[in-house]
């Protein structure tokens, strides 16, 4: 893998972070720990409960923790102040972050012209990404709300999907993922949410939600 300049991206446009340095004092006995791939897997993290951010996140970890490069394309979030993100920071993995959102969430399917930008810039990058095969896993946090909204449309990210390198890894989030994309993915989980402490009147927290 070549090395890159380390940044993660608010709405497309780069600010310096240390997010993507990768561990030197341990890399070389990640490499011996790390097998070789032999296929590329698509997992499909969906449904109304919470927890497939999370998930993701932490097959992002794992993954790191072999010695793989793993890139995060988060869709429809551009907030700076996420734990993930500083948590990355800290952590010195081979992690790549980049936002394709604004600050705040998008309330409604009548979306901004803006939003769809932002979303098409993503996916943009998303092909360039796999064009330099620099990666061994990319997630793409809230694509499937991003189809869902109108902001993308699914042949194009099905597209994407399935014209990947044989040995990359692709992890996909959000509600309600199409039916097509279901189809095509090696495992599929749905969160379903059986209780939820907003609730009871439990506002969002530092550490818990962000």
């Amino acid at each position: 893998m070549s090395d890159k300049t380390p940044f993660f991206i608010l709405s497309g446009i780069k600010h310096p972070t240390s997010v993507c340095f990768p561990c030197q004092t341990h890399s070389a006995n990640l490499e011996t720990m790390a097998s070789p791939i032999t296929q590329g897997l698509v997992f499909v993290f969906t449904g109304e409960g919470k927890g497939k951010t999370s998930a993701a996140l932490g097959m992002a970890i794992r993954a790191a923790g072999r010695g793989m490069q793993v890139l995060i394309l988060q869709f429809m979030k551009g907030r700076s102040d996420l734990g993930e993100l500083y948590a990355l920071d800290k952590a010195n993995l081979p992690i790549t972050f980049m936002q394709f959102g604004r600050p705040g969430f998008v309330q409604s399917r009548v979306c901004e012209p803006l939003d769809i930008h932002i979303a098409q810039q993503g996916l943009k990058t998303l092909r360039e990404a796999i064009g330099k095969r620099s990666y061994d896993m990319i997630i793409l946090d809230e694509i499937n709300t991003a189809v869902d909204f109108g902001l993308l449309k699914i042949d194009e990210v099905i597209s994407v999907v399935k014209e990947r390198p044989s040995g990359l890894h692709m992890v996909l989030t959000g509600r309600n993922a199409s039916k097509n994309l279901i189809e095509i993915a090696d495992l599929v989980t749905e969160m379903k949410a059986v209780k939820h402490h907003y609730h009871q009147g439990i506002k969002a927290q530092e550490g818990i939600e962000f």
